[in-house]
């Protein structure tokens, strides 16, 4: 069994000694570890607080999984997409300011069984891609957000 005393022990991974670091004085060397422990703290720090903000962004996503589970449930408000409209942000001016105008990509126009039309700035869980005027989909009752696409013979009714 090798000891810290045994020579072999500390000659195999010699490195080379930079030869700035050879031509330095002792206070120098010294400043230089100072620093280099310095950098050491502030990048523990920076890990610690990417860490943390890892976590809590990790508890948000359970959070509104959550959320999407509890709003999925059943039983869906049954409608059907009259209209996708694409809209662009306006320009405004002053201080109150519309979030709705400023979102970028695809509205709907849905009907739901309820003979009620609702104009969705977004448009929920299904992609706005996939739908098209005519589908069947499944909204939220309290916040009309389409949640799911229904097959065409889901519910005769609203043809």
């Amino acid at each position: 069994m090798t000891t810290l005393d045994d020579k072999s022990l500390w000659e195999d991974g010699e490195e080379q000694i930079d030869e700035e670091i050879l031509r330095m004085g002792t206070d120098d060397i010294v400043g230089r570890g100072r620093l280099i422990e310095n950098d050491i703290k502030v990048m523990r720090s920076e890990v610690m607080r990417i860490t943390h903000e890892l976590q809590s962004q990790q508890d948000k996503i359970k959070e509104n999984t959550e959320k999407i589970k509890v709003n999925k449930t059943l039983p869906y408000l049954v409608s059907h997409v009259v209209e996708l409209l694409d809209v662009d942000p306006e320009e405004q001016e002053g201080g109150n300011v519309d979030l709705d105008s400023q979102r970028k990509g695809k509205c709907a126009v849905i009907k739901s069984s309820t003979r009620q039309t609702y104009f969705l700035p977004v448009t929920g869980l299904v992609d706005p891609d996939k739908l098209k005027p005519n589908d069947l989909v499944g909204v939220n009752k309290d916040s009309y957000l389409i949640l799911d696409t229904l097959p065409p013979e889901y519910d005769s009714r609203v043809k």
